[in-house]
Parts: C-alpha cells; sequence; structure tokens
C-alpha cells in the first residue's frame, strides 16, 4: 500500500502553489458552514492562509458577520464573506469548490457522538441538501458528529437529488491519523513530522483503528503497547472532552486535522500528483458500506480506494470487532435520512 503522503500544515499552506496545472481550479472558493462554532473559527482562520483559496465563504445560523469580519484583517489573499441564517445559505454556497460542515453541537462529559445524533443528524441532512441542490459538483467533507451516521445521510440526500458522486463526499476521519502520528511519536521517539500512521474503519469508538502494524518509520510494539495505545486513540476524543470539564470538545486539534484534509484535498484538485489521506467514504473495501481507508485524490476527487493492507491477527480481530457498530451506525443514518 501507497506511504501516506503527510506534509505540516504549514508547508501545505506555504507550498500549495506549487504543484498547479493551468486547469485546476487554483483559485477555489472554500464555504464553512458552521463557521463561528468551535471548531469553525479556528478551522477558518487556518484555511485563510492557504494560496490556493480565493473566496472564504462563512455560514452559520449566528455570529458569523462578526467572525468574517475579524479574519478579514489577516494579510492574505482570501476574501472573506459571512451569511448568516437559512436565508442567505443558497448564497453562501454558490460556485463552491469545497463545502466543509464542522456545524452542530459539542460532546460534553458523559455523552458519546451517539447521543447527538439526533440534533446534528438534523443539521446535516439540511446542510447536505441545500448543497446538492447549489453547489453538487463541490467537494464535500464533513466534519459534524457522528460522523459514521452524518456520511450516509448526506450520501442518501445527494442520492435522492440524482446528484450522488461517491469521490466527492468525505467523512473527514484526519484527526484519528493526527492523533495516532502524535502519540506513536510521543511512545516510540520517532519524529513527529515523519511518523505516519493509516487509522481506517469508522471515527467513533471501537470503530477507529490505527494500523500499527503499518507504520512509518516502522515500530515494534509489545501486544500489551500495541492495545494501550489502540484504546489510547480509540478514546482520544473522550480524553480531551474529560480534561475540559464541560468547556468544550476537541475544537482546536478538529480544526487542524480539518484544515489538513481540506488542503490535501486543494493541492490534488491542482494537480499535485501522490496524495494520499485517510477518509471515510463509500466503499468495497469491506462488507460495510461506508470505510475509511487511504485514499489517492485527484482533480475529481477520490482517485483510487489505496485499501487495508495486510492485517495482522490483532487489526483483523478488531476489524471484526468494529463491525456491529460501525454497520448499525450507518443503517441509521440511512434510515433517517430517508424518513
Amino acid at each position: 500500500m501507497a506511504a501516506i503522503m503527510r506534509k505540516s500544515l504549514t508547508g501545505l499552506v506555504s507550498s500549495g502553489s506549487r504543484c498547479l496545472s493551468v486547469s485546476a481550479p487554483r483559485h477555489a472558493k472554500v464555504s464553512v458552514l458552521g463557521a463561528a462554532g468551535g471548531i469553525g473559527q479556528p478551522l477558518s482562520l487556518l484555511l485563510k492562509q492557504s494560496t490556493l483559496i480565493s473566496e472564504l465563504s462563512l455560514y452559520d445560523v449566528a455570529n458569523t458577520v462578526g467572525v468574517a469580519a475579524d479574519l478579514s484583517h489577516i494579510e492574505s489573499a482570501a476574501q472573506v464573506k459571512g451569511y448568516v441564517g437559512e436565508s442567505q445559505l443558497e448564497e453562501c454556497l454558490k460556485g463552491s469548490n469545497i463545502v466543509i460542515i464542522p456545524a452542530g453541537v459539542p460532546r460534553k462529559p458523559g455523552m458519546t457522538r451517539d447521543d447527538l445524533f439526533n440534533i446534528n443528524a438534523g443539521i446535516a441532512k439540511a446542510l447536505a441538501d441545500a448543497a446538492s441542490k447549489v453547489c453538487p459538483e463541490a467537494m464535500m467533507c464533513i466534519i459534524s458528529n457522528p460522523v459514521n451516521s452524518t456520511v450516509p445521510i448526506a450520501s442518501e440526500v445527494y442520492k435522492a437529488n440524482g446528484v450522488f458522486d461517491p469521490r466527492r463526499l468525505f467523512g473527514v476521519t484526519t484527526l484519528d491519523v493526527v492523533r495516532a502520528n502524535t502519540f506513536i511519536s510521543e511512545l516510540k521517539g520517532t519524529p513527529v513530522t515523519q511518523t505516519q500512521c493509516p487509522v481506517i474503519g469508522g471515527h467513533a469508538g471501537v470503530t477507529i483503528l490505527p494500523l500499527l502494524s503499518q507504520v512509518e518509520p516502522s515500530c515494534t510494539f509489545g501486544d500489551e503497547e500495541r492495545a494501550a495505545l489502540t484504546t489510547r486513540i480509540q478514546n482520544a476524543g473522550t480524553e480531551v472532552v474529560e480534561a475540559k470539564a464541560g468547556g468544550g470538545s476537541a475544537t482546536l486539534s478538529m480544526a487542524y486535522a480539518g484544515a489538513r484534509f481540506a488542503f490535501a484535498l486543494l493541492q490534488a484538485m491542482n494537480g499535485a500528483k501522490n496524495v494520499v489521506e485517510c477518509s471515510y467514504v463509500e466503499s468495497d473495501v469491506t462488507d460495510m458500506q461506508f470505510f475509511s481507508t487511504p485514499l489517492l485524490l485527484g482533480p475529481n476527487g477520490v482517485e483510487q480506494n489505496l485499501g487495508m493492507g495486510t492485517l495482522i491477527d490483532f487489526e483483523q480481530e478488531a476489524l471484526e470487532k468494529m463491525k456491529p457498530e460501525l454497520t448499525g451506525s450507518i443503517e441509521k443514518g440511512i434510515k433517517f435520512a430517508n424518513q
């Protein structure tokens, strides 16, 4: 399996203009839906720095005009506009090349991602419906939890509107990769910017499966060490929720991960080669309809699903263990979308 191509976020921002084709959308419009929230604001700040973005379109139900005004003072090329409320959503989305959805309520102590379903599922469905009608060819990147269900919801909405392209719909699971790389580096002393660990499955609890057997540079893990590290990566979101003690969830690291994925996608859309990121997409790699694996990205989104590679026994057992939960989350999303 091809190695994951990863640069630091600074590198992705500053070098983004070096790998361009003449016909590609160098000056992209990126819309952030939920831009005034805990993830949306730092995500928009990071996106504002990209040389590949000419227009940053920010939407939320409140406070977006102020966020846009604040960001507009930053000395970078992207023009920023704020839109508030459902009546302005269509204008926000017009001409978008990429749509990123971090909208929804955050987790609080004691809550699981599934507890968020009833609120965030409706938000994801409404925003996906609008995007599918206004900018159906845009790359759709969903951050709103539970990703295991909100991506299937969006898929069904796009299918119902006759515009579904599985190459262009992504569940952003990049934070699981970022955490895996960081924790492995801390544990093994590898250079954090060079540590690469593919993470497959979904984006909640046991559905998150870091493939520690495929880490680059190669590392050796004992059985207990492997199990403990896998569990920490799976529960890292809860670690942050508990540390913030009611003050929010993983907003800053999620914003970083969302920006990293968006910058990788922008580079691929602009002709860069060998751009690989893990993402939760419609997939035939397993018998689960949606599944995250390393993807080779290109101008039209997913160019090739690189699959899982060879799993060791521990990973194969974890894959089987996740199936009931991930399948249930997918089915729950599909059922909700078709109500």
